[in-house]
């Protein structure tokens, strides 16, 4: 309601989702206060709410862009080194979210809890939260939606939680080994991107940049150019490329359940009864 009174009625141009909360190899159990497990709650559900809530808004605003914020743990086309490291991503057949996620019940797919896991579900239901949106209103409203990688930032606060050595050694393994490693300033610059120049305008889209090695880090191909399946510094061929949407893979191309993601998700924030 305070957002709205802000735009005075004139509508939402842009709108970037991209809230997270990772906490690394912590097992504890962490929920919102409406039960939910956290990592689900901040960079899925909530995003999910808010989008839907400033939907009419965006509707409103010409040639409006939601974007939403993906990761190379997503394994949007299992080719990214990053997405094969375990616990992979496994939705499974949401029957955590069927069963309203309150509780023990803590995972999308009903499983153990894995707090690693947990986050990287999470970010497989952003792209494809990402995907949906864009079959649901794009032709409809003209708006924009895309998801991006912006590079591998080792040292934000995301890791706040993890073991002091490992903080210590994940920037230079990704600078040295991976060469995934990006500045804050430049996934800034990435991002900014994709938030305000026409070359990103497209809708369906998750952009990614190709880095030097290949692997998403500094240098390289910018995402809107970086559309070819080449080989990373690693022999993956076509890793850490811009997708258009039917390229999207992996556990986010799944249009059945991104479609029973988006029902259930709207039963758990009470946008549907």
């Amino acid at each position: 309601a305070e957002l709205r009174t802000e735009l005075g009625g004139g509508g939402l141009a842009l709108l970037v989702a991209n809230a997270g909360v990772g906490f690394g190899l912590d097992k504890t159990r962490r929920l919102t206060e409406d039960g939910f497990e956290l990592r689900l709650g901040v960079n899925h559900l909530g995003h999910f709410l808010l989008v839907n809530l400033l939907m009419e808004d965006l509707k409103k605003a010409d040639k409006a862009r939601c974007i939403i914020l993906g990761t190379v743990t997503a394994s949007v086309n299992g080719k990214e080194l990053g997405g094969m490291v375990p616990p992979l991503a496994d939705l499974g057949d949401l029957s955590g979210l069927e069963k309203g996620m309150q509780y023990p019940i803590t995972m999308i797919d009903g499983g153990e809890f894995d707090g690693a896991k947990a986050y990287k579900d999470s970010k497989v239901c952003d792209v494809m939260l990402m995907r949906e949106l864009h079959k649901r209103y794009h032709n409809e409203t003209g708006i924009a939606f895309s998801s991006l990688y912006p590079g591998c930032i080792a040292e934000t606060a995301l890791f706040r939680e993890h073991y002091p050595v490992f903080q210590s050694l994940f920037p230079a393994f990704h600078q040295n080994v991976t060469r995934a490693y990006v500045s804050q300033e430049e996934a800034g610059r990435r991002l900014a991107s994709v938030v305000s120049e026409p070359e990103y305008n497209g809708s369906g889209k998750y952009y990614s940049w190709q880095g030097k090695s290949g692997t998403g880090g500094e240098g390289g191909a910018e995402a809107k150019n970086n559309t070819e399946e080449t080989n990373d510094f690693f022999l993956n061929k076509g890793s850490f490329r811009t997708l258009d949407l039917n390229d999207i893979g992996g556990e986010a191309g799944d249009d059945a359940r991104a479609k029973k993601l988006w029902e259930l998700s709207e039963k758990l924030v009470e946008l549907a009864q």
